[in-house]
């Protein structure tokens, strides 16, 4: 890493105590068809102490188009970015369409775990860089500084681990890890999350969720992630601002961005 991306890469949370560990709240699937459910997300989780989240930005959700086209839009992702939120590139479409010769597990993975969102899942390599650099590109000339890749539902190949990496990003995440892309390290550490689609799928979530929470107490990094049909559920909502409540008593909020950089200062790593 050259010495101005260093420089540019420095943690907010380097002048936190160093006693408490850190929690991420991330807010996937932003994008500007549900730009006012994510500002009210965001504006709540402000109220509830964590002031800063890592926020998923899809480049052109479900081909709705390109959203560095709606000047609202990048206005508003800008004015966060500037206030400490972290903008992370977040696939490009979003979307997967289904193939009639995948395998079970395939289908599992894409359909139902993922309703054929899952678009980074099997992409080659040169899709998939293509993609995530054209993503960077148009974040950047937007003035957005994007620094990771998470694919749509973590669904992540080598060849598109490869191509982020390629593409200069820092990190990628999947559901169970942190990748710093740089130097290589992965870093274990569950995100809790929701699927809100049917009532079952809801009930499951709550009971998973609220069992998994007290198991992650331990954990340097406490990752939470939000998608906005979430908020559109009163019980779910609830439970996310009650877990936020109990994190905030021993743990201090940051981003990816920042955590991977903490990370590499007390381990000597400078990518």
């Amino acid at each position: 890493m050259t010495s101005v991306v260093a420089t540019q890469f420095v943690p907010l949370v380097a002048t936190t105590a160093a006693t408490r560990d850190f929690m991420v709240v991330s807010l996937h699937d932003v994008a500007p068809s549900n730009r006012d459910v994510a500002s009210k997300i965001i504006s709540e989780l402000s109220r509830h102490g964590v002031r800063i989240c890592s926020l998923l930005v899809i480049p052109d959700y479900h081909h709705q188009g390109l959203a560095t086209r709606d000047r609202q839009f990048i206005g508003w992702l800008r004015n966060l970015e500037a206030d400490g939120h972290e903008i992370v590139i977040h696939g490009y479409f979003h979307e997967r369409p289904p193939d009639p010769h995948e395998s079970f597990r395939d289908k599992f993975l894409t359909r139902l775990y993922t309703n054929d969102e899952g678009e980074f899942y099997d992409l080659d390599y040169e899709e998939a860089l293509r993609r995530i650099t054209n993503a960077r590109d148009e974040f950047r000339a937007s003035g957005l500084t994007p620094r990771g890749f998470v694919a749509p539902a973590w669904l992540l190949s080598r060849e598109g681990e490869r191509a982020a990496r390629d593409a200069e990003l820092e990190y990628t995440t999947r559901l169970r890890t942190v990748r710093d892309l740089r130097s290589g390290e992965e870093f274990s550490t569950r995100s809790m999350v929701y699927s809100v689609r049917s009532g079952w799928r809801r009930a499951v979530s709550r009971a998973w969720n609220g069992a998994l929470f007290p198991f992650l107490k331990n954990n340097p990094l406490l990752r939470l992630s939000i998608h906005p049909p979430d908020y559109s559920h009163p019980v779910i909502w609830r439970q996310i601002l009650r877990l936020v409540d109990r994190s905030n008593e021993t743990r201090t909020p940051t981003t990816y961005r920042d955590w991977v950089a903490e990370r590499r200062l007390m381990t000597g790593h400078r990518g």
